[in-house]
């Protein structure tokens, strides 16, 4: 073979690999998902869809927004793959998964079980396990397309911040199938939830307002924002977070912001019981003090600091209450615990743990080190 037909040879061979390449202006790339159920009992999905820079504020597949960086598309059917392909057709590009970062579920969805649908995530190789996940609170449940507003308000970068904020819970798709599967252990998510803007009696917002509890892949209930705290300091996830506290004989409050914590389960395990300590360690500095106190005194900063313990106490046992005696869930990971610690106690347990758990004896230790007071000093109202 000539050099010249050697030649000729390498650049067909090197573009043939490009026949079936799409290009970036065939690509709908999908940013987030919002998943709710029909009164008839199908699937609603909204698919948020960055808009290209030559059209922000386009409109495809029937969709609109009054967020000019996206817009919104929607399909209904029975299965996931039945919606999927209906949404495929609502687009004129292809629609690309790989960028998605968030996605929302409906609390009455979440609540009548998620397994078959969340499948195809785990299936389809186009769905990214590191977006993340969040339950959305239905509140009245009056508003059908509700999923659909918030993907409109919503930029996905917003909600993924929400998550990464420090205090709240944030787990993405991969943690919540390790969670479903895992030996002792139940997935929680974080919370968001709709409210009436009070500068647009037509417009809602959207907060973190908790986690949702779940078994397998079933709500169970949901956390308030304090037990979701407690939650995440439990499970030394919490990067910082408040604490408030009245300090006994004293009006008003005293509040710090933690900046260090530290928490871990010791367990203890007999013939045929199992008891856990928790240890939570948090550093920080006093932030707040509408009492009559005058911190610049030893006895008093003494007192506020057994008070902020009792406070931060208090609000473990109120988490641990819910999960143990309300939904019985066991969403911290003690199984894993015993498991991680005794397995063969973990054996003769795990059949049984749904209701070895509720009855499970927890302690709580908390030690708290306030760093200084900042520039907050007596009562400014003093």
């Amino acid at each position: 073979m000539s050099l010249f037909k050697y030649i000729i040879f390498l650049v067909f061979f090197f573009l043939s690999g490009c026949w079936d390449r799409t290009e970036m202006n065939d690509i709908a790339f999908v940013t987030a998902t919002a998943l709710d159920l029909a009164d008839n009992g199908n699937i609603m999905c909204y698919l948020q869809i960055a808009a290209p820079a030559t059209s922000k504020g386009a409109v495809s597949g029937g969709g609109s927004s009054t967020n000019p960086n996206s817009y919104v598309i929607f399909a209904e059917g029975k299965t996931g793959n039945e919606v999927h392909q209906k949404l495929q057709k609502k687009s004129s590009h292809s629609l690309f998964y790989s960028h998605r970062s968030v996605v929302f579920i409906s609390e009455r969805l979440a609540r009548h079980g998620t397994e078959n649908l969340l499948d195809i995530f785990t299936h389809d190789p186009r769905n990214r396990l590191k977006a993340y996940i969040m339950v959305v609170k239905d509140g009245d449940g009056k508003n059908e397309r509700k999923m659909e507003s918030l993907l409109k308000e919503i930029p996905s970068e917003v909600a993924k911040e929400l998550q990464l904020s420090g205090d709240d819970v944030a787990v993405t798709l991969r943690d919540f199938f390790i969670s479903s599967d895992s030996e002792g252990v139940q997935p929680v998510v974080g919370l968001i939830e709709p409210e009436i803007d009070s500068n647009h009696a037509q417009r809602q917002i959207y907060r973190v307002a908790g986690a949702g509890v779940f078994k397998g892949y079933k709500l169970s209930g949901l956390l308030d924002v304090d037990e979701a705290l407690a939650f995440m300091w439990v499970t030394d996830k919490l990067k910082y977070g408040r604490i408030t506290a009245n300090v006994p004989q004293s009006s008003g409050e005293v509040g710090m912001m933690l900046i260090h914590t530290k928490g871990k389960i010791i367990t203890q395990t007999a013939k045929d019981s199992v008891q856990f300590k928790i240890k939570l360690e948090g550093q920080g500095s006093l932030v707040e003090n509408t009492s009559s106190l005058d911190i610049t005194d030893p006895d008093n900063m003494k007192r506020i600091k057994k008070a902020l313990e009792d406070a931060a106490k208090k609000q473990v046992q109120d988490f641990l209450s819910k999960i143990q005696k309300k939904y019985q869930v066991d969403s911290v990971g003690f199984g894993q615990e015993v498991y991680k610690n005794s397995p063969d106690q973990w054996e003769a347990l795990k059949d049984q743990w749904d209701t070895h758990f509720p009855e499970a004896e927890i302690s709580i230790e908390v030690h708290l080190a306030l760093n200084g007071a900042g520039m907050v000093h007596s009562s400014f109202y003093e």
